[in-house]
């Protein structure tokens, strides 16, 4: 039996009695048979010849044809493998089955140019994977086919000489200086002209530039190596007939390096030189720099400068490893005779032409222990001979600013003055004070006190400073009342001036002394002037005229109502 060409029977099957004579039953049944598959046919390819047409812009690792061989067979017995067993393609294409479909895909491995070669030839084998050695006398269970693939032609864009360019150029070089080449051609028969570009982004800052025609590339600004040693650009060719078709390059620019930079130390150095240190002892090791490239740089020379005469106290050895010494020429320095030296020297890189440069090294003298480790240095080592620590420095300069604080506040104390209650000297109500206050009458006495007033030796009681308390107290000194009526008003202001005078708690400023004593009655009687408009007087007041400056302004006033008074 052959599956392939009948897979299903159907058997009918009948059985009798009687041994199946006259008269006897029977029963029948239908028996469905199907016939299970082996692997007893091989594949087989409908062709012996198929051709494939596949485009030169085709993408390397894409998918770009099918093939299939048949098998009688289903199910795993089906099953088969795609190869390319020889062909002058086997290096440029390659081919993978596909289990569901049982198809062989054919896939790119490198790129096609039409132009380098048009077509390629493939002999691809389909094998079953599962084979039966029951039925191998049936023959090999695979076959073969030969497939040729045709390159089709495509306008193709630029394609550059090398897949990257490395150039150099000098630093400080002039504008303009050439740089390299890039070349690119149209790899189509047409051999269309080809235009370069450099791909620049709107923020970036412009070095290069090229020559649209021939490639060459040039420097639009002076390069410098210490700050940017190396530059990439991206280069784009088109072909003028197809501007659409553009091909990419990287250049790389690698500038190099001249010798424009002087070496300089290293970095900032303390030195420092103990007051006990003896004659050709190392105090510091220095060491240098440069910019410049390792060939522009080292090995750095360190020596000091012939123009100076010699420096008494220290010097300079070179020791030949890029670093030098600084030794001191004399023993024993004193911070508190000088506590600071300057040492010039000079250093000088390996370049061609070599350069150098110039530097003062600032070394301080500080005492030191035994062992060489720094105790102190500078003021510092001035107060600890004064006996003044760091807390009493701090103390002194918070008493001094105590100090400055309290002055301060004295001043501006001192200058703050009261509007005097006498506006001018022509106020003809100089001696007359203004209250607002209101009294209740003359039954008041507990409202003001009018004792001093009344009684002259109330006063001295009252002849004490009022602005300030005194620390010292002197004795209140009580005049006789027979004394005190014989004194007038000047000699009494004398002589309470000089007790102000001469009081120690007053200090040396000016001050209001208040006195609530009027002066004992004068002979002239009563000068007020309260009822003087209802009231004819025969008073001669000539005699105001005598009593000084004090009184001139009363003496005008009223020497004017006299002369009114004759006419």
């Amino acid at each position: 039996m052959d599956r392939e060409a009948r897979e299903h029977y159907s058997v009918v099957i009948q059985a009798k009695d009687m041994a199946g004579q006259v008269g006897g039953l029977s029963g029948s049944t239908t028996v469905n048979i199907t016939l299970t598959d082996v692997n007893d046919n091989p594949p087989r390819f409908p062709q012996r010849h198929y051709q494939l047409y596949v485009p030169e812009s085709a993408q390397v690792g894409s998918a770009v044809g099918k093939i299939k061989a048949n098998d009688a067979d289903t199910g795993s017995n089906a099953d088969m493998t795609y190869s390319i067993i020889n062909g002058d393609g086997v290096g440029m294409f390659s081919i993978s089955t596909d289990k569901d479909t049982r198809e062989g895909i054919l896939s790119l491995k490198k790129p096609l140019n039409y132009e380098k070669k048009k077509s390629y030839t493939l002999n691809i084998e389909g094998a079953n994977t599962h084979l039966d050695f029951r039925f191998s006398h049936l023959g090999p269970f695979k076959d073969a086919t030969m497939l040729k693939i045709i390159v089709g032609d495509v306008d193709e864009p630029p394609l550059f000489s090398m897949p990257s360019y490395v150039m150099e150029v000098y630093e400080n070089a002039k504008i303009g200086t050439i740089v390299g080449t890039v070349l690119a051609q149209d790899p189509d028969s047409a051999n269309s002209l080809v235009r370069y570009f450099i791909n620049y982004n709107s923020d970036d800052e412009r070095f290069f530039n090229i020559d649209a025609n021939t490639g060459t590339i040039k420097t639009t600004k002076v390069l410098d190596r210490e700050e940017t040693p190396w530059y990439n650009i991206t280069v784009s060719a088109s072909e003028n007939d197809n501007p659409g078709l553009l091909s990419y390059v990287t250049v790389g620019i690698r500038v190099l390096d001249v010798n424009d930079n002087p070496p300089e130390l290293a970095k900032e150095y303390d030195i420092v030189v103990c007051e006990n240190s003896k004659p050709g002892q190392v105090i510091h090791t220095i060491s240098a720099t440069d910019k410049d490239d390792f060939a522009n740089g080292p090995r750095f020379n360190f020596f000091l400068d012939e123009h100076l005469p010699m420096n008494p106290n220290f010097t300079l050895k070179d020791n030949e490893d890029n670093t030098a010494s600084i030794l001191t020429r004399r023993r024993r320095f004193s911070r508190t005779i000088q506590d600071m030296y300057y040492l010039p020297i000079m250093i000088s890189d390996g370049g061609i032409p070599s350069l150098s440069s110039s530097s003062t090294l600032t070394i301080r003298v500080c005492a030191c222990e035994r062992d060489g480790r720094v105790r102190t240095c500078h003021a510092e080592a001035f107060l600890s001979s004064a006996g003044l620590s760091t807390g009493a420095l701090i103390a002194i300069l918070l008493c001094v600013v105590i100090l400055l604080a309290i002055v301060i506040l004295f001043i501006t104390l001192r200058r703050s003055k009261k509007e005097p209650l006498i506006i001018s000297e022509e106020d003809v109500r100089e001696n007359v004070v203004t209250y607002d206050d209101e009294g209740g009458g003359e039954e008041d006495t507990e409202a003001f006190d009018i004792t001093a007033l009344r009684n002259p030796s109330a006063a001295e009681e009252l002849k004490y400073r009022r602005d300030i308390r005194p620390e010292v107290k002197l004795t209140p000194r009580h005049q006789t009342l027979s004394a005190l009526e014989s004194i007038d008003v000047q000699e009494f202001i004398k002589q309470r001036l000089a007790e102000a005078d001469l009081d120690p708690s007053v200090p040396p400023y000016d001050s209001l002394q208040t006195y609530a004593y009027e002066g004992q009655r004068s002979e002239a009687g009563s000068i007020s002037s309260l009822d003087s408009a209802t009231t004819q007087s025969d008073q001669d007041y000539h005699y105001l005229g005598d009593w000084g400056p004090e009184f001139k302004k009363l003496a005008e006033l009223y020497g004017e109502k006299e002369s009114e008074r004759t006419t």
